[in-house]
Parts: C-alpha cells; structure tokens; sequence
C-alpha cells in the first residue's frame, strides 16, 4: 500500500446532531465511551496498512485536531514517508469553502499530487463499521478499473438517501442515481438496492483529471455521487466493490449515525450480550486517544433495610478513570473521568467526558455531554415539559440532549 494515499472527508457539519455539533464536527462526536466516530476510519485506514492519510476539515475542527494530534501521529513514522496531516481549507483556489465532496478534494489536489500516489482512497470520516481497504484497492487493480465504488446492501426505503447503482454480472457500473425517489433494485430482488458507501478508489491521474474538468463545469454542484459518477460510468472503467465486513457477524455492519436518535441507537447496541458491533475484536483493534486515566472505580455497598448506597453498574460500559460512587448505572455508556454520587441513579443514557451527577440526581434516556454537572437532586428524562421549560434537545422518541452550557437546575 505504499503508493495509495488515502483522503479522509472529515468537514461533516453534523446539523442533525446539535447539540453535540455545537462545538465540533460531526467526525469528533465521542462514541462507545472511549473512541471518536472519526476513529473508526482512521483504524480502518492503518489496519489495511495505509499510512499517507489526510484529513480534510471545515466546520469547528479544533476538537478533531486536537484528537489526531494527541492520539494518532504516533503511529505514522515520517522517517519512513508515513504521515497523518489535518487540512483546513486553504483557499489555495478561490476564496470559498468546500462546495461538495469533489470540490473539498479538488482544493487539495496540490497535496495529493505532491506525493504522487498510484491510487486514492476517499471515504468519509463519520460512519461506524470495519473494512479492509486493501482487498478494495487490490481488487481495483485486478480490475484495471478507472474507479471503484464500495458497495452496501440496503432495503429500498434507506436507499433513498444514498447514491444507488445498477451493476451488470461483472459487477461493473452501468447506473449511478445520487438519492432516488425510486431505487433500482437488484437483479432476483425487488426489496434490495445496491448503496454507495461513499468509498472510492481513483487511479490517480484518472481522479485528477476528473476534478479538473468538474471544477470547469459551471452546472455541476462539485460532488463525487451527483456529478463525477453519473458522468463517467458510460465511457471508463468503473465497478462495484461489495462491502466486506472485518467485524465478522453473520451480517453486515455499518452505521451513518448522522441523527441523534441513530447515533443512540448505535450506541446502546455496545452494551448488549453480543453486539453487532466487536469493539474486542484483537484482530481488528479501533484505536483511540486514551488519556493517562487510572481504572474506573465502584465504592460504598451500604445495602441495610431503606438504603440505596450502592456504588454499582450493570448492562454499562464504564470508560477508566470514572467514579461510581454509591451510585446505581443500568444499560448506559459513561465516558473517562465521569462521577455518580450517592444515591444517584443514571439508566439507558450516554454521559461524556467528566460529567459529575449529583446527590440524588436522577437520569433517563439521555445524552450528556462533556463537563456537565448535575446538581444534587435533579431530574432529567422524567418530565417533557420540565425538560423544554430548561431548553434541552428532545427527540421524536422522547430521547433528552444536555448540550455544554444548557441551564440546569435541581
């Protein structure tokens, strides 16, 4: 993999999940307690043996920044080429920001060419799953293939909101329709369409050709699924790759967590007996920042008659360096250095990063973000109205959202 250089998109601006975008980007939300969602990528990226990565960022990018820089560049040796570069826009081209996916890639063409890569791996830097981008690349080559498009199975009603292929029987792409209102579906399967991953291999002077003429198009919105796919599919060498899942369940797993609620769900599926997702998988280790944090602890076992003292979780993960203290955790994510005090109860919420609940505070189907304080005897996920009357995000599905500075009181 020595000659392929992989770009990773990581300008997300993650809308739909404010309040946790409030103050960084899509890619640098916390997830399973100790990893980012941009972590995954980047895992996915160094245990396929790539080690020329850049990041592209955008939107309010000192929190990933500061996470690459802490927790990545150890494992990229620049006396061997290896590099792992966060890239704000530059303005290198004009004075705008990046205006689609080929765009935020073509603004960056000089960094690219300036290593001269044989390939280019472009994936996005806020999806959830395990992949092996060697054998993508490898097949690629096999191929002759001018570019490939990794390829996801999903049902026609979650099609709708990805680019959709048609592929002939040598997996070839004859059919490309960026969000579809009516998917086409796969052959013998009227239920299944074939997805794009918004993974792609580019031979590398193929892609680069490819920006050049996109940017000269007045019309095209500069985005890789709408514009560069469609337009190149009836005269180069375009395929299909079909996803192959490292996590090795019985199915495929990959998650865009771009809601709230999808991001809580993909989540608590972490805690469960067996969940879809092996974060223990040893031959496939997602790799993270992890601060110098002594283990999480579990004190006071006071259970006389009337007494809830209990310093205890159960169905949780607990990220090192928390502090159950006296405290009862059911069926929730808590993240390094979080404290539950006496007679606390927290169940099926997310807490982040050094949050502190208080005496006798209670907590329900919530997401808690990073240095809040619960004051002593609050309630949070028991009353809608209370919960609005406070300002907090609440979900359709009833799920409550403590941003950073959201007012709290007991």
């Amino acid at each position: 993999m020595k000659n392929v250089m992989a770009v990773v998109l990581a300008g997300g601006k993650g809308s739909r999940l404010e309040p946790l975008t409030r103050d960084r980007a899509k890619p640098a939300v916390p997830f399973g307690g100790g990893y980012r969602i941009v972590d995954f990528a980047l895992s996915n990226c160094l245990n396929s043996g790539l080690k020329k990565l850049i990041l592209l960022t955008q939107y309010k990018a000192m929190s990933l920044d500061r996470h690459v820089n802490n927790g990545w560049r150890r494992y990229f040796c620049s006396e061997m080429g290896d590099f792992i570069d966060v890239m704000p826009p530059q303005q290198r081209i004009d004075e705008n920001w990046y205006k689609g996916t080929a765009d935020a890639v073509y603004q960056n063409i000089y960094a690219i060419e300036k290593e001269q890569p044989e390939e280019v791996l472009i994936l996005a830097g806020d999806h959830i799953y395990k992949m092996d981008y060697q054998a993508m690349i490898m097949e690629h080559r096999a191929n002759n293939a001018d570019l490939t498009v990794a390829a996801l199975q999903v049902s026609v009603d979650e099609a709708k909101s990805f680019g959709v292929m048609a592929i002939d029987e040598k997996q070839r792409i004859v059919g490309f329709d960026e969000k579809p209102d009516n998917p086409k579906t796969v052959p013998g399967d009227p239920n299944i369409a074939l997805a794009s991953m918004g993974v792609y291999v580019f031979s590398a002077r193929f892609l680069f050709e490819q920006l050049l003429r996109d940017a000269n198009d007045p019309n095209s919105s500069n985005d890789f699924g709408k514009n560069i796919i469609p337009s190149i599919i009836d005269d180069y060498r375009v395929f299909a790759y079909p996803f192959r899942d490292e996590n090795k369940k019985s199915q495929a797993y990959w998650r865009d967590v771009g809601t709230i609620d999808a991001y809580y769900e993909a989540n608590m599926d972490l805690i469960q007996v067996d969940p879809m997702l092996n974060m223990y998988d040893q031959n496939w280790p997602i790799r993270s920042f992890h601060g110098n944090f002594p283990p999480p602890k579990f004190v006071f076992s006071d259970q006389g008659v009337g007494d809830e003292r209990l310093g205890m979780a159960t169905d949780s993960i607990v990220c090192p360096g928390s502090i159950i203290s006296g405290g009862r955790v059911e069926r929730s994510i808590l993240g390094p250095e979080v404290r539950v005090n006496s007679y606390a109860h927290v169940e099926d919420s997310i807490l982040f990063n050094r949050v502190v609940v208080g005496r006798n505070a209670k907590i329900r189907k919530a997401i808690i973000d990073k240095n809040v304080v619960i004051p002593d005897n609050a309630e949070i996920g028991y009353s809608v109205e209370q919960d609005l009357c406070r300002g907090f995000t609440i979900t359709e599905s009833g799920l409550v959202i403590v941003g950073k500075n959201d007012p709290i009181d007991s």
